[in-house]
Formats: C-alpha cells, sequence, structure tokens
C-alpha cells in the first residue's frame, strides 16, 4: 500500500507583537539542518524560497482568501512541498530547531488564511504533493493524503463503485486533511453523520517529528484529531476512513421563493421539517438578499439531496413539507457521483473527471465567513425581523444546513466533534467580493458583524456554538495560549470537550509547537 500523505491547517494575519528572546531564525540555518537530515538532492527539490521562480506560484495556488494573499501580507520565509512523511518529520524538527514557527496547508480553505500567514517568522508546509488515495473495496476503506481534494476522494471512489461514497463537504477543492480532522460535514450529514464519525486510522507527524499510528499515538491522541483540528496537534499525514453505501439512484431538487410567494411561510416550516423528516432526505436552505423590480428583497431556496428515487421524494415532502408544492418536475434523477457535481453547481452531464481539477479559481476572491448553531425555530416575526436586517446589509447571506437524523444519534463526546443532538440546523454567513480596497473590506466585515449580531437572541448560547472550519477570528483569538484566553473560541468550537482537547494537548505537545491563532492552548 502506497504510504498516504498529508494534511492541513490554518493561519490568520493579525496585527500581534512577540518579543525574540533568541536570534532571529534563518532561512540558512534551516536549508542547513534540511540538508544534513534528508540531503541536499531532496531539499533542493522540496525547498522553495522567495528568490525562487515557482514561489509565487505554489503559495497562491491553494489561497482561496484573497485577502490573505496581498502584497502586505507577512509570507513564509520558504515554502516546503513535503514528497514523503520523512520530509514533514524533517521540517517539523529543523524548524523548530532554528525557530520558525510552522504553519501548514492541505486545501487552504481557511477563511481566516490561517495555513499560510503569520505575524511570526514562519515556514509553510504545502502538502499538495501528499495526496494518495488507496482504496480497498473488500472491507470498504480507504487511506487518503491529508493533501488529497475532496474531488479527487470522490472521484476515487466513484472509480471503484458507483454505489459507494463518503460523507464529506460539497467544495471539491477542499483539501481533505483539514476538512476531516475540523469534523467535515456535507450532504449525507443526516444519514451518517460527520466525516469524522468514519474516521478508524490515522497518521501524523507529532512535536517531536514522529510517524504515528493509530495505536502509536493511542485512543486520547486519535480522539483529538478527529473533529479538535489537526493543527494543534502535529501534521496528519493520512486518514483511513470507511466508506458508506449510497443507491443507485438519487434525486435533487431546488425551489425558490420570494417573500411575495409565500417565502416567509417556507422558511418558517423548513425550520421544523428539516431535522425531523427521513434521514435519508438532506435539505439546504438560501437565504439570499435580491433586488426584485430595483427594490431590496429576500430570496427563499430550498434545495436537497434524497437518498431514493423522486417518486419517493415527492411523496416524502408533499406529506411532511406540503406548503413547498414539491412536484416531480422540480427533480432530477441521477448518480450519486452525479449529485456531487450538481452540489458544486456544475451542468447536468459534466464528466466527474472535472473532480480532478485542483486549480484555485477563488484567488482573487474576497471572503468572509462566520456560523452558528440554531436549536430553537426562529419564530416568523423575528424572521421578518431578519429580513429588514438583510436588506440594510445588502450582501450577508445566509446558508441553512438541515441536522438530526444520525446526528442525534452520537453523543458530543464521541469524537472531539461536539456539535451534535438539539441542532436544527447549522448557519454560514456569507460574504464574497471582488474590491481590494480596505474601504470595501471594513464595510463588508461591519455587514457581516450586523447580520451575526442581531442573530444572538435566535441561536445556542452558553456558549454560542460556531463551526471550527468555518474559522471566524471575531471569536476570539490567543496571544499567549492561556487557558482562559483559548476558551473564548474554543468553547465555540468544541463545546464541553475543550477542556478534554487542552488537556491532550498538553501532554502531546507541551512546548506548543503546532499553535496559530485560534489553536488548542496548553495548559500552562
Amino acid at each position: 500500500m502506497a504510504f498516504p500523505r498529508l494534511v492541513l491547517i490554518c493561519l490568520v494575519f493579525l496585527s500581534f507583537s512577540f518579543s525574540w528572546a533568541a536570534p532571529a531564525p534563518s532561512y540558512q540555518s534551516l536549508l542547513q539542518c534540511l540538508t544534513k537530515t534528508i540531503g541536499s538532492a531532496k531539499v533542493s527539490s522540496i525547498v522553495l524560497p522567495p528568490s525562487n521562480l515557482n514561489y509565487k506560484s505554489v503559495l497562491i495556488a491553494r489561497a482561496h482568501n484573497a485577502r490573505f494573499n496581498r502584497p502586505t501580507t507577512p509570507k513564509p520565509a520558504a515554502i516546503i512541498t513535503p514528497l514523503e512523511p520523512a520530509h514533514v518529520s524533517a521540517a517539523v524538527n529543523c524548524s523548530q530547531m532554528v525557530g520558525f514557527q510552522i504553519r501548514t496547508r492541505s486545501g487552504g480553505h481557511d477563511y481566516e488564511g490561517l495555513s499560510y500567514v503569520s505575524d511570526m517568522p514562519f515556514v509553510m508546509i504545502d502538502m499538495f504533493n501528499l495526496r494518495d488515495i488507496t482504496i480497498n473495496m473488500a472491507d470498504e476503506s480507504a487511506w487518503v493524503g491529508a493533501g488529497a481534494t475532496l474531488g479527487q476522494l470522490y472521484h476515487n471512489i466513484f472509480s471503484k463503485s458507483p454505489v459507494h461514497g463518503f460523507p464529506a463537504g460539497v467544495c471539491p477543492t477542499v483539501g481533505a486533511g483539514g476538512h476531516i480532522s475540523g469534523g467535515g460535514y456535507g450532504t449525507l450529514i443526516r444519514k451518517f453523520g460527520v466525516s469524522t464519525d468514519h474516521v478508524v486510522d490515522a497518521k501524523i507527524v507529532d512535536a517531536n517529528g514522529k510517524i504515528l499510528d493509530r495505536k502509536g499515538m493511542g485512543e486520547d491522541y486519535f480522539w483529538a484529531i478527529r473533529g479538535g483540528g489537526g493543527g494543534s496537534f502535529g501534521v496528519i499525514l493520512a486518514f483511513k476512513i470507511k466508506l458508506v453505501p449510497v443507491p443507485k439512484t438519487v434525486t435533487v431538487f431546488r425551489v425558490e421563493r420570494s417573500l411575495a410567494d409565500k417565502g416567509t411561510d417556507i422558511a418558517f416550516k423548513w425550520q421544523s421539517v428539516a431535522a425531523a423528516t427521513d434521514p435519508n432526505l438532506f435539505t439546504r436552505m438560501l437565504l439570499q438578499p435580491v433586488k426584485i423590480k430595483n427594490k431590496p428583497s429576500v430570496r427563499v431556496t430550498i434545495m436537497g439531496l434524497f437518498l431514493g428515487d423522486a417518486n419517493g421524494l415527492v411523496t416524502l415532502l408533499n406529506k411532511d413539507f406540503p406548503e413547498l408544492g414539491l412536484k416531480k418536475q422540480n427533480c432530477t434523477e441521477m448518480r450519486w457521483i452525479d449529485s456531487v457535481l450538481w452540489w458544486a453547481n456544475y451542468e447536468i452531464g459534466t464528466s466527474p473527471k472535472v473532480l480532478l481539477d485542483t486549480s484555485n479559481k477563488d484567488a482573487t476572491k474576497f471572503v468572509k465567513r462566520k456560523s452558528d448553531y440554531v436549536q430553537k425555530p426562529i419564530p416568523i416575526k423575528s424572521l421578518e425581523s431578519l429580513w429588514k436586517v438583510m436588506m440594510e446589509n445588502g450582501e450577508v447571506g445566509l446558508t441553512c444546513n438541515s441536522y438530526g437524523g444520525k446526528m442525534n444519534q452520537i453523543k458530543e463526546t464521541e469524537t472531539a466533534f461536539a456539535h451534535r443532538a438539539g441542532n436544527l440546523y447549522k448557519i454560514q454567513y456569507s460574504l464574497n467580493w471582488n474590491d481590494p480596497s480596505k474601504k470595501t473590506d471594513d464595510n463588508n466585515l461591519k455587514q457581516a458583524r450586523v447580520v451575526h449580531k442581531f442573530m444572538t437572541p435566535y441561536v445556542s448560547n452558553n456558549p454560542r456554538r460556531a463551526y471550527m472550519n468555518y474559522r471566524d477570528i471575531d471569536i476570539g483569538t490567543a496571544k499567549t495560549w492561556s487557558y482562559a484566553e483559548g476558551k473564548s473560541y474554543g468553547t465555540s468550537y468544541f463545546a464541553g470537550n475543550y477542556d478534554r482537547l487542552v488537556a491532550i494537548k498538553t501532554k502531546v505537545d507541551p512546548k506548543n509547537v503546532f499553535r496559530n491563532e485560534q489553536s488548542i492552548p496548553t495548559r500552562k
């Protein structure tokens, strides 16, 4: 079996000041250490200093937020592109030895740039080359290198079986390492749970540069990297996952309603149906500010995936959600792999080979994301107030993803991913823009915060929960990595699992080698 390849993380650019007791780290010292460890020939093929002609293209190849790709954004002193696990071990050991902070990137979809930006002198380990995927249909499992994309994973599964899939995200260019270690969810969540629920083994490079599997790391360590984020605990090389069965025929649908066409009633009813209906049905509600006849409004869109045929879907929703008025002509039957393409906004009939495309189409896109969990339906009057706030802050869209089903059956403590029973749906607040000016940045970030603040009475509280893979530095950041400081974001991302994560972090990485502005701190 080819040894699977590497993983994840994320970093954010903040104006923190640090005092350095030791001499500033140097690229030459790093180069000398790596050369001594793995040899000059290998070093020359995997280490890119800023003077290298390929440095810039590699840096932006998996940078999916232009907010952290400006000329003024701090850049890594070197990009290390490992070709084998031993290169990762050498990078971890040598970076520590000479004083560089480590940032690790798989897909680069971290919304706050945490995998490729730091205010400290740092190197970036880019996991793109460690992307082997080995499918074993005999036991319905796969080893997935952390640098592989979800699109590559889906395509590889399909090439072996059209009736198997994996419960992960809808964006094909997301890296497997970061996605799975942070929880990972998609259209199969209500039937099978989150990605990390299907991890049965892993390989990781720890703070001592050792390569560990599940047996070597122990069950606590293994628990932490399933939902607690790999970036706080090491460099994940690969996950072994269990595949899940999918039917030969699945059905997708999309129905749009304006506010004038009972959009508010549809949005209200969806909240009660989405988490309670058949687990074979996943639905998403999009709330988008629009203009109708040049007047601000909100469009309500219900879209979904049903693990069955169109007749079964129409029968189900006519019983559970008759207000939607779903008809068979609103539905499209297809293979599961084609539903992956549909959710990724490809035209029906597109070849699955497009999932192998890893090109970065987001390099010039500026984005901000925030998240929430809703545990009680928002009343109609409050929805009407939300519409007003959205129209006043006309760039913020809400993507609401249904929970329930399998998620109600898994204990909050089963893995580090804590957001389980009791949630009706998760919200992602989304803004995209193209204007690079600071004024536009400030205006859009303000809009996101206004809408998010308005939602405070209607979402989870004590703590107000958030999804770690939708990194949001507004929740809080670490400067000293104290337990109390980390609690600001730690309890939002991990709820009652935060304390256990801190204990494990203290044990496996006592020197806090793997850290970023929202990493798990150690107990000091």
